[in-house]
């Protein structure tokens, strides 16, 4: 206690919460031309504007006006009336006119930093900053925090400070013990860089042939939106000579890829990963400039992705997955595309390689072949059928092809099962069309979950899941052996994993 008359020590006197702050004014020119606001008013004034205007140069003129001014405004009414502030405890971003939005994330949910440049933004000097916070966190599945049109100087501090904040409030939550890579590096490593010679991967990548096609529907909706007047009288080449019809498809073909790899090219350019103190820093971008930076502390693991078409070329991608990220590909993605070398050897330095993978018993080839040709025999069964009333053999023999091509489906789908656990991690892979290979430290998993059908059962297999808090939140080992699925959770993770008075393997769950 106080003695008597003893003066009371004055309290201590708290820094002031930082001020709310916007963002450049430049930023509403950047808004209008783009028409980020007034995106949705555009579609329903162009048909408006044709329907009651002549056609001629005074409707592009009037449509012109009215959507600029719609943009002015709604660019002008979004930057005055949205705020952000880094405070030491979270990230406030306020914004709305009539129905006012905060968007609260606290520093210990914040999983990674992005900051964009994009073509017109790096014209004004300005950035993009993205704020990633664990998965569902915000409502409605938004994960992010954009805080848009800052000067490049302030989206710098911004996120020097939001990271500064972050690994103050997760200091003491981290096991350094566990890191996979040593904190010892020097202040920064560069782990991997993007050739240009992996863009002739590009045409052999779904992802990367979708560009050049979503542009060309984009084109061709522009078009129809115009007036009848304005659109332009495109003929096509005459298809009935097969000459034509050859060369049509050879220059198609030509001009998808020469798009795949123009896609690949704006998306990945000069992509660099570098490890930089306690975080991986990756910059991509030829159009936009990206720079993500992900906490090492929080990698649990990582995917290596492998297309139909990349595995011809011995092609692949790494994606990291980060506690809290969920499936944020493009953000967790730290090799968009190289050679399977280049991904092998950056996955071992992502996390310990678990060793060779484990083929799954003979039952699993037998049930994969059989799910691969049961379609086939029953359209070859309805086919006999129809040939034996009809005469019409044109459905036997879809189904015959349809079994025979079933035969290399089911051997494919077996051949891409394995499992295999390390003394610090384990690794699962499925697929056909895209096989995906998950490599997960111990510590990465929170829970197991058995899968057992009827047909498993009796042929004593089970699909087993690793849940786990990043990715996509669960990775399977496909038909495994029954017997083998108590050994497995409990080398993968701990003798928690093995169901107390079972007989070795986890209940379903």
């Amino acid at each position: 206690m106080t003695a008597p008359g003893t003066p009371l020590p004055p309290a201590p006197v708290s820094a002031p919460p930082p001020a709310a702050r916007r963002s450049s004014p430049l930023v509403v020119l950047v808004h209008t031309v783009t028409f980020r606001q007034a995106r949705q008013v555009v579609p329903a004034a162009i048909p408006i504007i044709a329907a009651v205007g002549p056609d001629g140069p005074g409707v592009v003129v009037a449509l012109v006006g009215v959507v600029t001014a719609l943009s002015l405004l709604f660019a002008a009414l979004s930057w005055w009336r949205t705020t952000y502030a880094d405070t030491p405890a979270a990230v406030v971003v306020t914004r709305g006119l009539l129905a006012r939005s905060v968007r609260t994330v606290p520093n210990d949910r914040i999983r990674g930093v992005e900051v964009e440049a994009p073509v017109l933004h790096r014209l004004f000097g300005l950035v993009r900053v993205r704020v990633d916070a664990a998965a569902g966190s915000m409502t409605g599945g938004d994960e992010e925090v954009v805080v848009d049109g800052v000067p490049r100087a302030e989206g710098d501090r911004l996120r020097a400070s939001v990271l500064t904040h972050r690994r103050s409030a997760g200091r003491g939550g981290t096991d350094p013990s566990a890191a996979v890579l040593p904190e010892e590096a020097p202040a920064e490593v560069e782990l991997a860089r993007f050739s240009p010679r992996w863009l002739l991967y590009a045409p052999l990548v779904a992802g990367y042939l979708a560009v050049p096609l979503a542009a060309v529907g984009a084109l061709s909706r522009l078009l129809q939106e115009l007036p009848r007047g304005l659109q332009p009288d495109l003929t096509g080449p005459d298809l009935s000579d097969a000459r034509v019809l050859a060369v049509a498809v050879v220059a198609a073909l030509l001009l998808l890829a020469a798009g795949a790899v123009l896609g690949a090219a704006v998306v990945n350019w000069g992509f660099r990963l570098v490890r930089r103190g306690g975080s991986l820093v990756a910059v991509r971008g030829l159009v936009t400039r990206r720079h993500t930076e992900l906490e090492v502390d929080r990698v649990r693991g990582g995917t290596l992705a492998e297309g139909l078409g990349m595995r011809l070329v011995r092609a692949a991608r790494v994606n990291a997955l980060v506690t809290g990220l969920g499936a944020a590909n493009r953000r967790g993605q730290v090799l968009p595309l190289g050679p399977r070398v280049e991904a092998v050897r950056l996955l071992g330095v992502l996390v310990d390689d678990p060793g060779p993978l484990r083929p799954h018993p003979p039952a699993a080839r037998r049930r994969r072949l059989a799910r691969a040709v049961g379609s086939g025999l029953v359209v070859t069964a309805a086919g006999a059928a129809l040939t034996a009333a009809t005469g019409w053999w044109g459905l036997l023999a879809a189904g015959v092809v349809l079994t025979v091509l079933g035969v290399p489906l089911g051997l494919g789908r077996y051949a891409a099962l394995g499992h295999a656990v390390g003394p610090r991690s384990f690794t699962v892979r499925s697929g056909l069309l895209v096989r995906e290979q998950a490599v997960l430290q111990r510590r990465a998993v929170v829970g197991w979950q058995v899968r057992q059908s009827v047909v498993q059962r009796r042929a004593g297999l089970a699909t087993v899941v690793a849940c786990v808090g990043a990715g996509v939140g669960g990775y399977a080992a496909v038909d495994m052996a029954a017997a083998d699925v108590g050994l497995f959770t409990q080398a993968a993770s701990g003798r928690w994993a093995t169901a107390p008075g079972g007989e070795g393997t986890v209940p379903a769950g």
